[in-house]
C-alpha cells in the first residue's frame, strides 16, 4: 500500500506558473499526474517511468509542463508554465505497479486526494 499526498495547487493568473509535488509513503514505479475538470472525465497529463529517464506528456500540455521525480526523496513534481484557464481542474498524483510510463488510467492503482488548480483569465 502506497499513500500519495499532493501539494502546490492554488489560484494563478493565465500565463503564470505553478509547481505541484507528490510525496509517496514508499518506493514507487511509474508515476502519473491526471486532472479532472468539473463535468469531465479524469485525463492523463503526464507520466514518468521508474527511473525518471522516460516521460510522457499529453499534447495539451506539451511544451508547457514538465514532469520529474526524485527517488531519494520519493517525490514526483509537475512544473506547469504558461497556464491557461482550460488547465483549471483537480490534479491527482497516481502510482502504477509497472516500471514504464503509461497514459492509461487503468494502469494506476494508488491515487492521491487531489489538489485544486484554478487559472483565471
Amino acid at each position: 500500500q502506497v499513500q500519495l499526498v499532493e501539494s502546490g495547487g492554488g489560484l494563478v493568473q493565465a500565463g503564470g506558473s505553478l509547481r505541484l509535488s507528490c510525496a509517496a509513503s514508499g518506493r514507487t514505479n511509474a508515476m502519473g499526474w491526471f486532472r479532472q475538470a468539473p463535468g469531465k472525465e479524469r485525463e492523463i497529463v503526464a507520466s514518468i517511468n521508474w527511473s525518471g529517464y522516460s516521460t510522457y506528456l499529453d499534447d495539451s500540455v506539451l511544451g508547457r509542463f514538465t514532469i520529474s521525480r526524485n527517488n531519494a526523496k520519493k517525490t514526483v513534481d509537475l512544473q506547469m508554465n504558461v497556464l491557461k484557464p482550460e488547465d483549471t481542474a483537480v490534479y491527482y498524483c497516481a502510482a502504477s505497479p509497472q516500471g514504464s510510463y503509461s497514459y492509461r488510467i487503468n494502469d494506476y492503482v494508488y491515487w492521491g486526494q487531489g489538489t485544486q488548480v484554478t487559472v483565471s483569465s
